[in-house]
């Protein structure tokens, strides 16, 4: 079984682990800062959700007219640009007097640019491990995440405490200027996986490929509707309760960072396609608890358990992989990242209307119900796993 240990002392691995791990901090920073400073402004749970997750919503259109640049850009100095780019649109939006307008309009720039982003970044890890590390890989990116956000969202609540929300987003800037020197100098120089012009034709030509099996279908499906919806829930954390909404965040990273230990170190590979399914309904039930207004302890501990149920898309996302050829990995996981997070964004804006016409409670207990009704139903039609990835007629793989 492949250690931890190992993958560290695989080239260029450390360098692209500690700038996705800068990119997760500065994300948790700013988006409760945002957020934060939005609710006060306005007493919106729905405008308040969309900060805060609101950038995902353009995903929706860098993932059918940006997304084939993944495999066709230079993975070093793309994901330099992107980090000089977000740290200067978060720097922008703790201008004091900024209106909000602007501050959406900064949102939707950097949704752009972050559906390219997750494409290069995992498109570049499937380079750097070998396919037997892929998962292990993958699951201490995330774990990075779940530390970054539990360490994030508590300095973000101190900070906001002790400064204001826009001392937290400029905090969160210069955490995103920090990943731009990790990915500069700490990987190397590499071509393209992919030759040709990236363009929204061959966008829409490679999304239509990837989309045109089923098993695809139902893992891209399955990767982004039942955690968008519970996403959704978490959207609603500084409504439901704006003096402890980090302390709620808190609770989902701590679970998140369990699942996903557990999930890529011990769980051995004959388990996997059973417990995905498990997983994600776990990721849906405990949040219905909240139908019933719960104290803070209880809640609490829902929000923990449910995190767990993260780890499914580990496991889903390797099933994904094993289903697309090497040369569209980036794209294929772009279509994957951009896809999860525009269906996040999709489900804070829902979850912020419900709320308005209700409560934060109410519209928490309906989304999850949702998630658990979309993942029963994509288990009951499943198809057994067979060999579906596709052939690339262009772009062949060009090596360094």
């Amino acid at each position: 079984m492949p250690r931890y240990r190992d993958l560290f002392r695989t080239p260029e691995f450390t360098p692209l682990f500690l700038s996705g791990s800068a990119l997760a901090a500065a994300q948790t920073l700013a988006g409760l800062g945002l957020a934060t400073l939005v609710f006060r402004a306005t007493g919106s749970p729905l405008l308040s959700a969309l900060a805060m997750f609101g950038p995902a919503l353009a995903q929706l259109l860098g993932a059918t007219t940006l997304l084939s640049a993944a495999d066709r850009l230079p993975p070093r100095a793309a994901l330099t640009a992107i980090a000089l780019v977000f740290a200067a649109g978060t720097a922008a939006q703790a201008v004091p007097g900024l209106p909000v307008g602007a501050v959406f309009a900064l949102l939707f720039l950097q949704g752009l640019v972050g559906s390219v982003a997750g494409g290069v970044r995992y498109g570049l890890l499937t380079e750097i491990l070998p396919r037997e590390r892929l998962l292990i890989g993958r699951s201490v990116f995330n774990m990075a995440v779940g530390v970054c956000q539990i360490l994030g969202f508590a300095t973000g609540g101190l900070l906001i405490a002790l400064l204001s929300p826009r001392g937290t987003l400029l905090a969160g800037a210069l955490l995103y200027l920090a990943g731009a020197p990790l990915a500069r100098w700490g990987l190397s120089r590499r071509a393209p996986r992919a030759t040709g012009r990236a363009s929204a034709a061959e966008t829409w030509r490679t999304n239509a490929l990837l989309w045109s099996a089923r098993p695809r279908r139902q893992a891209y499906l399955a990767l982004w509707v039942p955690n968008g919806l519970i996403v959704g829930c978490e959207s609603l954390f500084v409504p439901y309760d704006p003096e402890r909404a980090g302390l709620l965040f808190v609770c989902a990273a701590l679970g998140m960072l369990a699942g996903d230990t557990v999930v890529g170190r011990f769980v051995p590979a004959r388990w996997r396609g059973r417990l995905a399914s498990p997983l994600q309904a776990l990721l849906a039930a405990p949040y219905l608890v909240f139908a019933f207004r719960p104290g803070l302890p209880l809640a609490l501990a829902a929000i923990t358990v449910s995190a767990v149920g993260y780890s499914a898309s580990l496991l889903f996302q390797e099933r994904l992989t094993a289903l697309v050829p090497d040369e569209l990995s980036g794209h294929a996981l772009g279509l994957h990242a951009s896809g999860m997070l525009a269906l996040q964004g999709v489900s804070a804006a829902l979850a912020g209307a419900v709320a308005q016409l209700t409560s934060p409670a109410t519209a928490m207990t309906v989304l999850a119900a949702g998630s658990l009704v979309v993942t029963v139903a994509l288990r009951v039609s499943e198809e057994p796993p067979r060999d579906t990835r596709p052939s690339a007629r262009r772009g062949r793989r060009r090596t360094a």
